[in-house]
């Protein structure tokens, strides 16, 4: 089992990488976390997993509560916050109880922003099912909810007492999932390292292996983790590059409804986007585009958007992005294989040319 520090002063914590889900009551009794357990979960979820964690929790002699919300990104909204709200005053809860998000990263991102906000905040522990939750929501404390005008509007930095990481649980997962959550690993090797790059190239064309995950999850938590430590709360322009793709990735699945596109298509589309506009102002290479862009469709992501969008609607809703600045549309942008960088004010009309030829 990899074990890899988020160094944070006193609100560091670890994550777990070949974990399993029937070992996490042993974890959370040995770090104090005796207190009773309000599992935040889908149905589907709940179905495949929960008993296994529910065993190794009464093993140890530790109470659960299962709350189960509605699956897809269209229900990460503070409605549903509100029913766990009700849903943890009826089970009790106090200060000591332990909030456990069993799933992908909505069901992180809302059992967060719970755990951030209910009694003025609980213990929180991520147990990501998904390899998107795995590679990227589940680490770095952002937790929150869409408004109808964009994505993860609302919310708080709220770092998690340990991320457990059961890889196992891929086996279970839908192939498009598991492409899904490649475009994250993806942007790791594009913004912070050139040789994870040139691996995730040589692995993604011979085809996955079960050990290539373990090695992809430690690698890309570690990447996160440094830029984390840098930057916990995104104040400093150093945990902007992990917004590689965002910009642009977040307005296609606002104005999809959060039903057209998974999180990792609609950012796979931005790094294609950003790589082009990186190419037009010359910040690098087309060949260096070209590689981005190969990977990424060796990966069997998108490149494009399957039908045109008005981009007067596109540039409506990246002005609202939170990491809009004055007014002004701030992108992240590649440099080279294994580094990036934050362009403030690129003309629109460069973003339209280029997302259009797409």
């Amino acid at each position: 089992m990899n074990r890899i520090i988020v160094n944070l002063a006193e609100r560091s914590y670890p994550i777990y990488v070949g974990a399993r889900l029937e070992n996490l009551g042993r974890e959370l009794s040995r770090t104090g976390l005796t207190g009773r357990v309000f599992v935040v979960t889908n149905p589907k979820i709940k179905k495949l997993y929960y008993q296994r964690l529910l065993r190794g929790l009464k093993a140890r002699g530790l109470e659960a509560v299962c709350a189960v919300i509605p699956d897809g990104e269209k229900y990460k909204t503070l409605k549903t916050v509100e029913k766990l709200y009700a849903m943890a005053l009826k089970a009790g809860l106090d200060r000591k109880s332990v909030v456990v998000a069993l799933g992908g990263g909505v069901v992180g991102d809302i059992a967060g922003f719970f755990a951030a906000t209910y009694l003025r905040g609980l213990a929180f522990v991520q147990v990501p099912t998904t390899l998107l939750a795995m590679v990227d929501s589940s680490v770095g404390g952002k937790t929150g909810v869409d408004l109808k005008e964009g994505k993860n509007l609302v919310g708080a930095f709220y770092q998690p007492k340990l991320v457990w990481i059961d890889e196992t649980v891929l086996g279970t997962l839908p192939p498009r999932h598991i492409r899904n959550g490649l475009s994250e690993v993806i942007k790791y090797g594009v913004i912070k390292d050139a040789g994870f790059f040139s691996y995730l190239e040589k692995s993604v064309e011979r085809g996955l292996k079960a050990a290539d995950y373990v090695k992809i999850i430690s690698v890309s938590c570690r990447i996160k983790a440094s830029v984390v430590k840098e930057d916990e709360y995104e104040t400093r322009g150093k945990r902007e590059i992990l917004n590689f793709g965002h910009t642009f990735g977040h307005a296609v699945e606002t104005l999809s409804g959060y039903s057209g596109y998974l999180h990792g298509e609609a950012v796979a589309i931005g790094m294609a986007v950003a790589s082009d506009i990186a190419v037009k102002l010359k910040i690098i290479s087309c060949p260096t585009a070209m590689r981005i862009k190969n990977l990424l469709k060796l990966a069997g992501l998108p490149l494009g958007l399957d039908r045109p969008r008005p981009f007067k609607q596109i540039l409506e809703v990246m002005l609202r992005d939170k990491k809009t600045l004055g007014g002004k549309l701030r992108f992240v942008l590649p440099r080279g294989i294994g580094k990036a960088g934050v362009y403030s004010g690129i003309d629109p009309r460069v973003i339209k040319e280029v997302s259009e030829a797409l």
